[in-house]
C-alpha cells in the first residue's frame, strides 16, 4: 500500500492504463457524489466487503478512497492480505478532494 497526496494520486491515476478506482464509503456518503468511474464497495459491510473485493482482478492497480483516508487505508491493508499487490490510498479522501465528482 502506498499513501498518496491528492496531486500524486491524480497524476499517477492519469498515467496508469491498468487503474481501477475503488470507493469504500457508505451508500449515504456516495449519494453526495463520487469520483467518476469508481466502483463502490462499502468497507462497513465486513465479510461481504471482503467477498466482493475478492471478485476483483488482482492484476489491476487500485486507487482507493473514502471520506477522510482512514477507511481506504484499512481497505488497502485488507486487499494486500488477500493478494492485491498495487493499492494506493488517497490521503484526505473526499474531504480534501478538489477534482470532479458525479
Amino acid at each position: 500500500m502506498e499513501n498518496l497526496s491528492q496531486d500524486e494520486w491524480v497524476e499517477q491515476l492519469e498515467n496508469d492504463s491498468n487503474a481501477v478506482i475503488l470507493d469504500v464509503r457508505t451508500d449515504a456518503e456516495v449519494a453526495d457524489g463520487k469520483i467518476p468511474n469508481s466502483i463502490h464497495i462499502d468497507i462497513y459491510r465486513g465479510a461481504e466487503f471482503v467477498s466482493e473485493v475478492e471478485k476483483l482482478d488482482k492484476s489491476k492497480n487500485y486507487y482507493v478512497y473514502c471520506r477522510s483516508g482512514n477507511r481506504s487505508g484499512q481497505a488497502c491493508k485488507i486487499m494486500e492480505q488477500i493478494g492485491f499487490e498495487s493499492t494506493y490510498n488517497l490521503i484526505g479522501g473526499m474531504m480534501q478532494w478538489e477534482g470532479e465528482i458525479e
